[in-house]
């Protein structure tokens, strides 16, 4: 018996070392780096792309160094709040004031109050936001949930089958295990048709996160409910919070987190001060969406 649990320890031991050595491996491939790609690739980040390709060093290689081109080109960190916010007007998508239980930024989606035509400020929009959840995620943890509320979702309210597939990419291709969860909440039977078409762009792993859960099927709700508080939760998922939407309070928390972005990467602070006479559009209160946990 103690034997086993020897081998166990030993196993689990060389499993690591085996980690630390592709980890070492990928940083020896990708070569010399500086500046904010030197920044970004830590050794959680090498081993989150290792884990994405299964940990091999050669997959996890392209697929790292299409990020830091992806990120040179596109520079994520660098955009502010003043220049998405009106994305944000109605609340379609936030980060939730409150962390699931195993710590991680919420954010929440209500895709029936889409607001905007332009799908490329729409994507903008939520790097903006994925950026912002990795900021405020606490040590020793590095992925967010996803919580979203179908409430008066309808075909016309739908993203196009192009953004949806853009969306997909960005988040598997340059943010891997990033996403902890995602639950679609009560989605209505129409939504099957759109996803049959938005699941074959998910690989095998972010297919496996995405959790669906209905208020009728107690067996999800509990699932939902492991995940987090009901101090926390929504009232409208089952929980006992009031959350509501204020765009004028979360734009000002926006550009709070703005400067400590700015101080992450060590940007001159002038870069993030918005245009003067800023107007975040009307206050909104947008329910909060409750969210649902992995449903087997």
């Amino acid at each position: 018996m103690f034997g086993r649990k020897h081998n166990s320890r030993h196993e689990q031991e060389n499993d690591l070392e085996q980690q630390e050595s592709k980890v070492k491996e990928l940083r020896s491939g990708i070569g010399p780096l500086s500046g904010r790609s030197l920044q970004y690739c830590s050794d959680s980040c090498l081993r989150r792309y290792l884990e994405a390709r299964n940990w091999n060093v050669e997959k996890a290689k392209k697929m790292l160094e299409e990020t830091l081109k992806w990120r040179s080109n596109y520079k994520p960190e660098e955009i502010r709040w003043h220049e998405v916010a009106v994305e944000g007007e109605t609340g379609k998508v936030f980060r939730a004031n409150f962390h699931d239980r195993q710590g991680r930024s919420v954010l929440i989606m209500k895709p029936a109050l889409q607001n905007t035509k332009s799908i490329d400020n729409q994507i903008r929009h939520l790097v903006y936001l994925i950026e912002n959840a990795i900021l405020n995620l606490p040590e020793g943890q590095e992925q967010m949930s996803w919580l979203i509320d179908f409430s008066g979702w309808s075909m016309s309210t739908a993203v196009p089958v192009k953004s949806a597939r853009e969306t997909t990419n960005i988040l598997q291709n340059h943010y891997p295990e990033r996403l902890g969860l995602a639950f679609l909440y009560n989605p209505p039977r129409i939504f099957e048709a759109f996803w049959k078409i938005v699941k074959y762009f998910l690989d095998p792993k972010t297919f496996q996160k995405v959790k669906f859960v209905y208020p009728k099927n107690q067996d999800s709700v509990e699932v939902m409910r492991s995940y987090f508080d009901d101090e926390n939760l929504p009232i409208e998922f089952g929980g006992k919070a009031t959350l509501k939407y204020d765009h004028e309070e979360f734009s000002r928390l926006m550009a709070q987190d703005d400067l400590k972005t700015a101080s992450f990467w060590g940007f001159d602070s002038k870069l993030q001060q918005p245009p003067s006479k800023v107007h975040y559009g009307a206050e909104v209160a947008p329910e909060p969406i409750a969210l649902a946990p992995p449903a087997n």
